[in-house]
């Protein structure tokens, strides 16, 4: 009589160099807000956050369980860069609530042969989810000039540094930090924060 087998279990692939390593920090920390479950079970690192591009570092010199100090690289740009008003930091931080926002529809592609119902029960795209895009184009048409625009998004919605959109863009960092600082002041007379010049 022929042995049965057992059927292999699928394998969990293994974590992108590094990721294992970040996962375990913040669990150790208590910063696992950007933390999720894939499907076999395991914390991973939340793709396309903010969060989850910024990178923990362990000292040897300190008193945390991890066997050091943790340090995170990256800051937020609007709390980083000391020399932006309150109004300047405020714009941003609408700009970006409208940007996220404006991303949270769960909207999936579609076949060109699929029928679909015309009918708005229960269906389509929020209608906050709709005004926050709206608003967020809005604030993008009254930033202007393309590179104001683009320095923006890239820093107050993709939470890049102005250091790495000055990589990107070969410009230097002062460079970057005025158009920000142009866009910022644009947005916030926009929003009606600051009277216009």
């Amino acid at each position: 009589m022929p042995r049965r087998t057992k059927a292999a279990k699928p394998q969990a692939p293994k974590l992108p160099k590094g990721e294992a390593e970040q996962v375990r920090i913040r669990r150790e920390v208590g910063h696992d807000f950007a933390l999720k479950d894939d499907a076999f079970g395991r914390k991973r690192l939340a793709t396309g956050t903010a969060e989850a591009r910024r990178v923990y570092e362990v000292s040897n010199d300190g008193y945390t369980s991890t066997g050091g100090i943790v340090r995170v690289r990256s800051v937020d740009p609007l709390i980083g860069i000391t020399s932006l008003s309150r109004q300047q930091r405020e714009a941003g931080q609408r700009y970006r609530e409208d940007f996220q926002c404006s991303q949270q529809a769960d909207v999936k592609p579609m076949r060109w042969t699929e029928r679909v119902d015309g009918g708005r029960h229960g269906g389509g795209i929020a209608d906050s989810v709709l005004d926050a895009g709206r608003a967020h184009a809005a604030a993008t048409r009254a930033l202007g000039h393309w590179e104001v625009a683009a320095v923006a998004r890239q820093v107050c919605c993709m939470g890049e540094s102005v250091k790495g959109v000055a990589e990107q863009t070969g410009d230097s960092r002062d460079v970057v930090t005025k158009l920000l600082k142009v866009g910022l002041d644009l947005l916030a007379v926009h929003y009606g924060m600051m009277m216009g010049r």
